[in-house]
């Protein structure tokens, strides 16, 4: 039996970080500009509105008014799982599959669940981080200029980046990537299925949670409900993807 030495892990880490590097940089570069969006609207925006409802005089585009700018960046965040579910499916897992790289790093130390968990882990840390620190800003801001903003809690695009649910959806997203991968095992294939589920429950989310209305009120109350849900998912995808491993490696 063939034991792989703990300093080794580490380093599997290190390599994939190398190796999806643009994909990392892709991802802060679009962090760090919704976040420096939204700090524009709180500390820009949103006061340029106040003064203008109060009397002053104003000039702005339907690109820079505080709703519009707000809208946008809810309807990005909320869609941004599925560019994940596509880069998992396609790039992160499918390519080394399709190619053969996943099976030859099987036969040498790493094993097929091992070599799954290194790379779902060192995905999901830097997804987690970033739509963790965006949903916070997202609803201090929101919450904040919410009397400039014409939106309501209950809007998708306002739902759902707002709090636990845009991580929870990612999560999500990156679990469905990763089972399309190990299902079809090419690229072009796991890239659009994948993508497709992840928007299909993106676009569905509000038929699970709308009917808990009834017996749940309010937004966090509805919302922490939603993320249940989508963890529960994203559970049963998860262990669904190392079944197929398992599988496919025995």
């Amino acid at each position: 039996m063939t034991t792989v030495p703990a300093t080794a892990r580490p380093a599997v880490r290190r390599t994939l970080l190398r190796l999806h590097r643009p994909a990392l940089l892709v991802w802060t570069a679009f962090a760090l500009l919704a976040a420096g969006e939204l700090l524009w609207v709180h500390f820009s925006a949103a006061p340029r509105d106040r003064s203008c409802r109060s009397g002053g005089w104003c000039v702005y585009t339907a690109f820079t008014d505080t709703g519009n700018v707000v809208n946008l960046l809810g309807e990005a965040l909320s869609y941004a799982p599925c560019a994940v579910a596509a880069w998992a499916g396609a790039a992160l897992i499918g390519r080394e599959l399709e190619s053969g790289t996943a099976t030859l790093a099987w036969t040498q130390g790493t094993t097929p669940v091992r070599w799954l968990t290194a790379k779902l882990t060192t995905a999901a840390l830097p997804l987690l981080a970033g739509t963790a620190l965006l949903a916070l800003a997202y609803n201090k801001v929101w919450s904040a200029d919410q009397d400039v903003l014409v939106t309501h809690w209950s809007w998708d695009r306002v739902f759902l980046p707002r709090g636990p649910l845009l991580p929870a959806l990612t999560l999500c997203a990156l679990a469905t990537g990763a089972l399309a991968a190990l299902t079809l095992r090419r690229t072009l294939p796991a890239l659009a299925v994948a993508c497709a589920g992840t928007l299909a429950v993106r676009l569905y989310l509000r038929e699970l949670w709308w009917p808990l209305r009834g017996s749940l009120h309010g937004f966090w109350p509805l919302h922490l409900a939603a993320t249940a849900m989508v963890l529960a998912l994203t559970a049963l995808l998860t262990t669904a993807a190392y079944t197929v491993l398992r599988r496919r490696s025995a």
